[in-house]
């Protein structure tokens, strides 16, 4: 599976850059895990013991331990014993140790062992034996004399990744792995003697990809011819160059650079002077090498003008990426003027101390430019007519000021596709004149820097992706341009306080709008945005109100799909009492939040109240006590005021008793009886009842009609004057 990983990128040729990102990425990879992608998944039981000041390998291992790292200790021996036991044992690093010899004979019983890491010890010899599943072995940055190859290392079918360490070579050291077909071999030369008048050779077997590396603080002065038949990718690191070693370089990687395979030539940690480098591009310039990766250099003694001759080459991408420039006082266009002039596709400059890149004199074959974090200002490219062909430029980390000028910038670049300017100190204040982009631009990216509303006055008129995330904006004004092409938008990280619309812009698909303060968001937005597929509107100050009752509803029947991050980032920040609760457990009935429907529901509970009051009035005679309420107070009020000999005077009877015939009887011949024992004066009444009404309405008609009657209340009994003989009713 590795050895196709390698084949496949190692030798692609697609003009982009992402492709040259791939190439570093994998050669580096190799180096660090090797062949462990083929198996890291079926890691069961992993165990660290790195950095304990172990002396000698713990004896209380898990007989189940598949990788057991014992790296950055004190360990100087390794037998037998002591991991026999691990017979599941997969991986074993023992880097940055101090083991002098190492006999593999102790691996016998660890027949799954596949990745072995020795390196960085103080090994001066091995004897071997068959391991027969090893993928991964590493012997480099060690003390060996000559390179530690052994005939058994030839039944190492599956071996992806060998490191290898030696003081000299001799060319047929890797004769017995000749017939391998390993993904990447590692040469430690940080220990190699230089012999005088001597040059040695070295056969490497076929691989993908080949690392050298030299002493760190040591001149350039291998002298040893390294042929390799089939390679992808070649990796120098540890070079210091001056004029006097410079051609030791040249020559050195003449050999190497010599195959139709190599794609990919990297150089990490050099250090230079201006002249070498030059000399050094120029010879690699026509060489079959397509990817050139530069990382961490140094430019050291002087710049001055250097002729550069731009011969015809398969080059397509120069990535230079960390320079550290120690000349201070230099023409600018010595410099500038050597990169701008390169007749490759792509260029990328990047974590520079570069201010400033001259526009190529003659029409440009640069498709790709990336300057990302260097010192560049709104200068840049003004007024620049031969960038013709140029479809990617990205210029992140940079001093660019004037969204105005970056916009004049790409006028002339009727090519251009691609713009990336985050994370710059770009504005957008409002201008008299309209912004003259490029038409052409397609993906505008003006993440992180401190534009306003206003930025929306001044954008590409076809372009599709816009990413405008981490700035300052507020609201989308009503004016804004018509972005009937824009696909996808990205304002997260703003002060936006509700969902755009997609009036302006009717294409719309992808919105981005998160950690924004986006409170109640407008609960038409998806009858709005009717080609919407994907919204991330999460991490917002929600108020869960009965006006979010319709947004949670429309986002709720979307499927996940379409809402990126549902429901675990949207959670409700208002009221307090529910804050942090999901949104999709939010609820409010729709009595609370329909006015209309409240107030009709609250009348009509009134008035049925109301009914049921007034029909209890009623069949309880209740306007009839209230009546005699009434009557009994105002007759009260007048007994205060009469005094009480004159009551007296006028008090006849004692008591009035009003009965039916019917009763007559009874009250003849036993009540008045009883009342007259007591010397009770009596007013009688017999009477018939109107037909038709109660017996209560009856005596309040007779009372009302014949009657003048004072009611006086005491302790024992109420009292009524009888003026004249009572009506019959």
């Amino acid at each position: 599976m590795v050895k196709s990983l390698w084949d496949s990128l190692c030798n692609m040729s697609q003009d982009r850059e992402p492709i040259v990102e791939s190439f570093h990425f994998v050669c580096t990879l190799a180096l660090i895990v090797g062949s462990m992608t083929q198996f890291s998944d079926e890691f069961e039981s992993v165990v660290d013991y790195s950095n304990k000041n172990l002396t000698h390998v713990p004896k209380d291992l898990s007989p189940s331990t598949k990788s057991l790292s014992l790296s950055q200790n004190s360990i100087s021996d390794l037998q037998m014993s002591d991991i026999s036991f691990l017979s599941e044992l997969r991986v074993l690093r023992l880097s940055h140790n101090r083991i002098r010899r190492l006999d593999f004979g102790v691996f016998l019983l660890n027949r799954d062992l596949e990745y072995l890491d020795v390196s960085h010890n103080q090994l001066q010899n091995i004897s071997c034996c068959p391991m027969v599943n090893l993928k991964h072995l590493d012997l480099s940055f060690n003390d060996f004399e000559v390179l530690p190859v052994y005939k058994e290392f030839g039944n190492l079918m599956k071996l992806s990744f060998l490191g290898l360490s030696a003081a000299k070579f001799r060319q047929l050291d890797l004769l017995p792995i000749s017939h391998l077909h390993l993904s990447c071999v590692l040469l430690d030369l940080v220990n190699y003697q230089i012999k005088d008048g001597e040059t040695e050779s070295l056969q490497v077997p076929n691989t993908n990809v080949l690392h050298l590396v030299f002493h760190p603080n040591s001149l350039f002065s291998v002298q040893v011819n390294i042929s390799v038949n089939a390679l992808g990718c070649l990796q120098l690191s540890n070079i210091k160059l001056n004029d006097k070693n410079c051609q030791s370089l040249i020559i050195f990687l003449s050999e190497l650079t010599r195959g139709p395979t190599l794609l990919n030539l990297t150089l990490q940690h050099i250090e230079t002077n201006w002249k070498c480098f030059v000399r050094l591009l120029q010879f690699l310039w026509p060489r079959p090498v397509e990817y050139l990766n530069i990382y961490n250099l140094t430019i050291t003694e002087s710049i001055s003008r250097e002729t550069f001759i731009y011969v015809e080459t398969v080059l397509k991408s120069l990535k230079i990426e960390h320079v550290t420039n120690q000349v201070f006082l230099f023409v600018k266009d010595a410099l500038y003027s050597v990169f701008a002039e390169m007749n490759i596709r792509m260029l990328t400059l990047s974590d520079t101390p570069f201010i400033h890149m001259v526009c190529p004199e003659f029409p440009s074959t640069f498709a790709f430019l990336n300057f990302t974090q260097n010192v560049f200002t709104d200068s840049i490219f003004q007024g620049c007519s031969t960038l013709k062909r140029l479809e990617t430029l990205i210029l992140q980390r940079n001093g660019l000021k004037n969204l105005f000028k970056v916009a004049l910038m790409t006028k002339t670049m009727s090519s251009l596709e691609t713009l990336d300017v985050s994370l710059n100190s770009l504005n957008s204040h409002v201008y008299d004149r309209t912004c003259a982009w490029a038409e052409s631009i397609r993906v505008l990216n003006l993440s992180s820097n401190v534009l306003s509303d206003s930025v929306f006055r001044c954008l590409p008129p076809k372009v599709k992706v816009l990413d405008l995330h981490n700035n300052r904006i507020v609201s989308i004004p009503k004016d804004v341009t018509h972005l009937q092409a824009l696909q996808e938008l990205n304002v997260a990280s703003n002060f936006l306080t509700d969902l755009p619309g997609c009036g302006a812009f009717s294409s719309l698909s992808v919105l981005v709008i998160d950690h924004n303060s986006v409170s109640h968001p407008s609960s038409d937005f998806f009858q709005s945005c009717q080609n919407i597929r994907s919204i991330t509107a999460g991490n917002n100050p929600f108020r869960c109100t009965c006006e979010l009752r319709e947004f949670v509803k429309n986002i709720g029947q979307a499927s996940r799909e379409v809402v990126e991050g549902w429901p675990d980032s949207y959670r409700c920040d208002y009221p307090d009492s529910i804050k942090g609760t999901p949104l999709q457990d939010f609820h409010m009935s729709p009595l609370s939040c329909d006015t209309i429907l409240l107030t009709v529901t609250i009348g009509a509970t009134l008035l049925l109240l109301a009914a049921i009051g007034a029909s209890l009035c009623l069949y309880f005679d209740l306007p009839w006590y209230l009546r005699m309420l009434w009557q009994w107070t105002q007759t009260r009020h007048r007994a205060r005021n009469i005094p009480l000999e004159e009551l007296q005077r006028n008090l006849q009877f004692h008591a009035f008793v009003s009965y039916s015939e019917h009763d007559s009887a009874w009250v003849k011949n036993e009540l008045l009886p009883n009342l007259e024992k007591d010397d009770i004066r009596v007013c009688l009444h017999e009477r018939n009842f109107v037909p038709g009404k109660s017996i209560v309405e009856n005596i309040i008609h007779f009372i009302e009609k014949s009657y003048k009657s004072i009611f006086v209340l005491s302790p024992h009994f109420i009292q009524m004057k009888c003026s004249g003989r009572p009506n019959m009713l």
